[in-house]
């Protein structure tokens, strides 16, 4: 039985097929109207300089619930129970996370589960931080092993066109899905 969609879907702007060139910072906004038009109404994270402006806009959207993590493989379970509620939900977390998430991420692919994550690269794109490069190699390799389906943006407007099928994919076909979010696309970091 599909659960997770419903009459509650709305129209949000910035969402659809707008045009987005490959140095746009308006993704944010686009990435938010597509997930809405999808009828996302629950977003879990672990606070990330990549997502910020996302969470900003999830966080403020007084029909969305959102929730801070203290680990990233509780927003697995957490998006079980929003979608056993029939609320559809999307994890949002830097590839770092994923090597947390990896055991977890068995509930979602056995019990075949809807599954959305955005997760924002490190270690690859002029990365500073040696920490962050064995994860980021491993990120997809890690997620597919376990049965995760990635798509991988390295421009705004492959993101955009990602996720509203990434969304699809996941709460239409009951899939597991990864949007990974080149670290190219974002930025280099600066501490």
């Amino acid at each position: 039985m599909a659960r997770g969609g419903g009459a509650r879907a709305r129209k949000v702007e910035g969402g659809a097929r707008k045009s987005l060139g490959s140095e746009s910072q308006d993704w944010p906004q686009a990435v938010y109207g597509a997930l809405r038009n999808a009828d996302v109404r629950h977003m879990s994270f672990v606070p990330d300089a990549g997502h910020s402006k996302l969470i900003e806009l999830f966080t403020a959207d007084p029909d969305v619930t959102s929730n801070v993590l203290t680990t990233e493989e509780e927003g697995i379970a957490i998006a079980a129970g929003a979608w056993l509620g029939g609320v559809r939900s999307v994890l949002l977390m830097q590839s770092s996370g994923v090597g947390n998430c990896i055991n977890m991420l068995s509930l979602a692919t056995i019990s075949r589960f809807p599954l959305l994550m955005l997760v924002t690269m490190r270690g690859e794109w002029a990365e500073f931080n040696p920490w962050q490069v064995p994860m980021g190699r491993a990120t997809e390799p890690a997620l597919n092993a376990i049965g995760v389906r990635t798509l991988r943006a390295e421009t705004a407007q492959d993101l955009l066109d990602m996720v509203g099928s990434a969304a699809a994919m996941a709460y239409q076909a009951d899939q597991q899905v990864a949007v990974l979010i080149s670290q190219r696309m974002l930025g280099r970091k600066k501490w």
